[in-house]
C-alpha cells in the first residue's frame, strides 16, 4: 500500500461538495485564521515563519521569513507592497493552478495574513494569462471577501486596510522571475533587473519595498499561524519543513498532484507505489526533478549524497535515483534541485535528444532577449539540436552545445540563462552516447563552390 498523503494545502481542494464560494470556505473554518493573526503584532507573525523553517515553493526554496526579514520597518517611509507570484509557467508544473481553481479563499486569506505581517496595504496577485478560469475564480473571491470585510477597509474591525487586484500577465515564462513580474506589473517590457541594487524587499514594485512569493507559499502562511511555527517545523525533516505538492507527469501509470511532508517519501515510493508504476511495464531512465530547467536524472547510476552524522561530521552515502528522498536539500546534493516541485518521468522508449531539443524550443521561444548569451545561446541550441535530430549532426555538436550552453549559465542578469544552460549540460552529460548516436560522421550539409568557381 502506498504511504498516505498528508495534505494540508489540498485538505479540502478535492473533497466531494467542496465549493470555491466563500460560504463553503466557512463551514470549514476559513478565515479564522486571519481573526487570529490580527490580534498578533506584525512582527510575531515573522518571527513565527522564521520558527517554522518555511522555504519558499516557487523553485528557489529560499527561506520565506528571512526574506520577510530584509524589510527594515524602523527606517522604511516608503509603501510596502506584497505580490503573488501565480504565474506558474515552469513545464511539468501544475499545483498552483490546483489551488486557485479548487480553494481560492485559502490563497486569499494566506495573503492577507502575509500582507498584514509585512505591513503592506496593497498586494496583487500576478496570474498567467492562459489562467483565464483561474483569474474569473479570484475576482469572485475576492469579491466576496470584501463583502464579508475580509478585504478592504478596517477588515474585521482591526484598523488594518488591505485591497487585493488581479493582474493577468500575458504568457510569458519571463514574468515567473520576481523582478520581471515586477516590470510587466509595471506596464513594461518585462526584462529581469539587476540585482543587485534591485532586490525587490529594497527596490521592487515602484522602487519601494516588495515581497514576493508564489502561490503554494502564502497559503502554508495561514498554517503557521493556525499551529505555530514551532509545531509546523514538526512536519516534514530539519531545514525541509512543512508538505510540498508534487506534481508528476511523463511516463507513469497515474501522473498529477500528490502532498507529501517533505523528504517523508523517495523518488522510488512516488513513482512506483503512489503513481503506480512506469506505464506499459517499460523501465525508469530518467527524471527530471524540479520542473524543466532542472538538471536531469539517470536512473541507472548511483549518486553521491553527504549526510551529516549524530556526532556532527559528514559521511557521503551512495544512492541510487529511486532511494533519494524528496526534499530540497537531498535532490540538489545530485546536481539537480526540487525547484518547482514539477516531477517530469521518461521510461527507456525515450529518446532523450529529442526531449532535449522539445525543451530547448520552449526556452529559445521564451527568452525574453535582453541578454546576449541567453538571447543568441538559446537560439544557436535550439538549432544545433533541431540539426541532429534532423540527420545533420556532426562529431563535434555535443561538444559545442555544451559549450554555448556553458557560456550562458551565469552570464545573464536572471536565472533564465541557467534555465536553458542546465538541461542542456545534463542531457549531454548523463545521455552523452544517443548524441553520438545521431551524429553522423561527416555533415551532411553540402559544401558549396565559391560563386566564382562555378558554371554556368
Amino acid at each position: 500500500m502506498p504511504k498516505a498523503e498528508y495534505r494540508l494545502i489540498l485538505k479540502h481542494a478535492d473533497e466531494p461538495g467542496y465549493t470555491v464560494d466563500i460560504d463553503c470556505y466557512l463551514r470549514h473554518g476559513g478565515y479564522q485564521v486571519l481573526k487570529k493573526a490580527l490580534a498578533m503584532a506584525p512582527d510575531q507573525i515573522i518571527q513565527e515563519v522564521k520558527i517554522s523553517g518555511l522555504r519558499g515553493r516557487g523553485g528557489a526554496g529560499f527561506p520565506t521569513g528571512v526574506k520577510w526579514g530584509f524589510i527594515n520597518h524602523e527606517k522604511n517611509t516608503k509603501p510596502v507592497y506584497l505580490l503573488c507570484n501565480a504565474d506558474e509557467s515552469e513545464p511539468g508544473t501544475f499545483k498552483d493552478k490546483q489551488i486557485i481553481y479548487k480553494d481560492p479563499h485559502q490563497l486569499i486569506e494566506g495573503m492577507v495574513i502575509s500582507a498584514y505581517a509585512n505591513r503592506a496595504h496593497l498586494a496583487y496577485i500576478y496570474i498567467r494569462g492562459e489562467f483565464a478560469k483561474g483569474a474569473e475564480i479570484l475576482e469572485k473571491a475576492l469579491a466576496e471577501a470584501r463583502e464579508r470585510n475580509f478585504l478592504g477597509k478596517n477588515i474585521l474591525g482591526s484598523g488594518y486596510d488591505l485591497e487585493i487586484y488581479v493582474f493577468r500577465g500575458a504568457g510569458a515564462y519571463i514574468c515567473g522571475e520576481e523582478t520581471g513580474l515586477i516590470e510587466s506589473l509595471e506596464g513594461k517590457r518585462a526584462y529581469p533587473r539587476i540585482k543587485p541594487p534591485y532586490f525587490p524587499a529594497v527596490l521592487g514594485l515602484y522602487m519601494c519595498p516588495t515581497i514576493v512569493n508564489n502561490v503554494e507559499t502564502l497559503c502554508h502562511v495561514k498554517h503557521i499561524v493556525e499551529m505555530g511555527g514551532a509545531e509546523y517545523a514538526r512536519i516534514g525533516t530539519p531545514n525541509n519543513t512543512g508538505t510540498r505538492i508534487w506534481c508528476v507527469s511523463g511516463d507513469v501509470n497515474k501522473p498529477g498532484y500528490y502532498e507529501y511532508p517533505c523528504g517523508a517519501i523517495t523518488f522510488g515510493e512516488l513513482l512506483y507505489e503512489i503513481c503506480g508504476g512506469i506505464r506499459n511495464g517499460n523501465k525508469l531512465k530518467a527524471v527530471i526533478p524540479g520542473g524543466s530547467s532542472a538538471k536531469v536524472l539517470r536512473a541507472d547510476i548511483k549518486y553521491k549524497i553527504p549526510r551529516k552524522k549524530e556526532d556532527g561530521s559528514t559521511e557521503v552515502v551512495e544512492m541510487g535515483l529511486e532511494d533519494i528522498p524528496l526534499d530540497f536539500d537531498t535532490v540538489a546534493a545530485t546536481g539537480s534541485m526540487s525547484g518547482s516541485g514539477g516531477i517530469i518521468v521518461m521510461d527507456h522508449t525515450r529518446d532523450m535528444v529529442e526531449c532535449l531539443r522539445n525543451i530547448a524550443e520552449f526556452y529559445a521561444h521564451e527568452s525574453c532577449g535582453q541578454c546576449t548569451p541567453c538571447r543568441e545561446g538559446s537560439l544557436w541550441m535550439k538549432k544545433m539540436l533541431d540539426r541532429i535530430c534532423t540527420g545533420g549532426g556532426r562529431p563535434e555538436d555535443s561538444k559545442l552545445l555544451l559549450e554555448v550552453a556553458n557560456h550562458i549559465a551565469g552570464r545573464t542578469i536572471c536565472a533564465f540563462g541557467e534555465a536553458c544552460a542546465w538541461p542542456v549540460q545534463s542531457f549531454v552529460e548523463m545521455f552523452g552516447e544517443e548524441f553520438d548516436a545521431k551524429q553522423r560522421k561527416e555533415s551532411s550539409l553540402e559544401i558549396l563552390e565559391p560563386l566564382t568557381n562555378r558554371t554556368a
